[in-house]
């Protein structure tokens, strides 16, 4: 499927998850095959894209070929214990990878272990060839994904544009289709930020549900997936779910399902444009429609962002030695230099914070089942910049100021999923965000899918020809 965006770059879609895999058990194609042409469309659109720092090498055809043999022996059997047989995934290149480089965004030398993280590990058990890894901003630090290790990352929807981050690598090989899925790292909106802005499905489960290795001691980190469905996404979730010794925080038991008709608190966090509101308020007779019964609330919390940037800015300064300075982006350093002046009681006092928030959301979410949202309150901003030019200056230390509705959600570490509904007049994608209550991740991934299936063609916008 060929597609040009409004700057006139075209490229042909590689499938998602579910549709890889029905060809290849119909024997329409083979592993070798979608391989091939995945390396074959990173080779040719990713130069104007900059999703990927590291692309993987022959050896994938390799594991490709012993797909394809199994396949051949076992037939639609292949998949019952490797239910991604064939299939391809990318990985954020903050995430640890045994034969991939792992740069994390930075000139910094790695020297963590060259082993797999548990979900990339459970992954490749499920069957998945690990593509390449994609950008990020240093650390993960902001919205946004250049570093001095690559170019900021551009939106395939419109080149001058940001795809967001610090997943945006992940959001534009999904939605370019430089491989089927993609998997991303969330600490205060970083999956779900390049989701909304690229126009893919972008999950972070629930604290802990899927390990993060290393863990981070400002226990804000999800590790969740970026895909082109819903339904990709659940998949993806439930393979990497599950605790694990590295991680002390994994591990828990789901809550319970629960079916329509649900609670839906409808909020609109200040600072939404008016094309944003627009395009999402297109959702909301969709859910009336599944049954729901929908209620506009205010922002049920003060914004806790001076306890976030605490929590941040101390974090990266406790990972940056001053001579290391030298190698830094510049732009993270203003915030190093903020977290060097951070003392203890502040980041106590920010820990209050979280739980306060934490307290209050338990009682909201006891009020509603979910909550809606636009994932984004603005369309995406210049491709060089970390932010709206009211944000731009890292020395303001507003980097993430501009995406309210998801970093609060990091805090809390409930799940959240961005779901593409539409684009703005500018033909650019708007998210819908669904909340809902720790621990109910299931529940979040029903009504989006449900969702979906109803929006049609602006679920999946990213797959039309966008000619402008």
């Amino acid at each position: 499927m060929n597609w040009k965006t409004k700057t006139g770059v075209s490229r042909t879609a590689v499938s998602g998850v579910q549709e890889t895999r029905e060809s290849l058990r119909r024997g329409e194609s083979s592993a070798v095959d979608h391989v091939q042409s995945v390396l074959a469309a990173i080779a040719e659109h990713d130069p104007g894209l900059g999703a990927f720092v590291a692309v993987a090498d022959d050896r994938v055809l390799a594991e490709a070929e012993a797909a394809d043999r199994s396949i051949r022996e076992l037939g639609p059997a292949a998949w019952s214990q490797r239910p991604l047989l064939g299939v391809t995934v990318s990985v954020k290149d903050l995430i640890q990878t045994q034969d991939l480089p792992t740069a994390r965004g930075s000139l910094l030398a790695n020297r963590r272990a060259a082993v797999d993280a548990p979900a990339v590990a459970r992954l490749r058990a499920a069957g998945a060839i690990v593509i390449g890894k994609t950008t990020t901003s240093e650390y993960g630090w902001c919205g946004s994904s250049g570093s001095r290790v690559a170019p900021a990352t551009r939106n395939p929807w419109n080149l001058d544009r940001s795809a967001g981050g610090s997943s945006g690598g992940a959001a534009v090989a999904v939605a370019a289709g430089l491989c089927s899925a993609a998997l991303g790292t969330d600490g205060a909106g970083s999956i779900r930020i390049p989701a909304s802005f690229c126009g893919v499905v972008g999950f972070k489960p629930s604290f802990g549900r899927v390990p993060y290795v290393p863990a981070g001691a400002d226990r804000l980190a999800h590790l969740g997936p970026l895909t082109r469905s819903v339904r990709d996404a659940r998949e993806l979730t439930a393979l990497m779910s599950g605790a694990h010794p590295d991680d002390p925080g994994s591990g828990f038991v789901a809550a319970p399902g629960r079916r329509a008709p649900l609670r839906i608190g409808w909020i609109e966090f200040p600072g939404t444009s008016a094309e944003v509101r627009r395009v999402t308020e297109n959702a909301w007779p969709v859910l009336v429609a599944l049954g729901h019964r929908v209620e506009r609330i205010e922002v049920p919390f003060p914004d806790p962002h001076a306890a976030l940037i605490d929590i941040l800015a101390a974090a990266d300064a406790a990972g940056t030695a001053p001579e290391d300075e030298q190698w830094c982006d510049p732009r993270r350093l203003a915030a190093v230099h903020y977290g060097r002046t951070v003392s203890g009681v502040a980041v106590l006092r920010a820990e209050e914070t979280r739980m306060a928030l934490r307290i209050t959301m338990r009682s909201v979410m006891e009020r509603f089942d979910v909550l809606a949202m636009p994932t984004v309150p603005l369309e995406p901003f210049d491709v060089d910049a970390i932010g709206p030019p009211w944000a731009a200056d890292p020395a303001d230390l507003l980097w993430i100021a501009w995406s309210s509705a998801t970093y609060p959600f990091n805090m809390t570490g409930q799940p959240a999923l961005s779901l593409p509904v539409g684009l703005t007049a500018a033909g650019l994608p708007v998210g819908l965000q669904l909340v809902g209550p720790f621990a109910g991740d299931d529940l979040v991934l029903s009504v989006a899918a449900a969702a979906e299936a109803m929006l049609g063609p602006l679920a999946v916008a990213v797959d039309r020809v966008v000619t402008g």
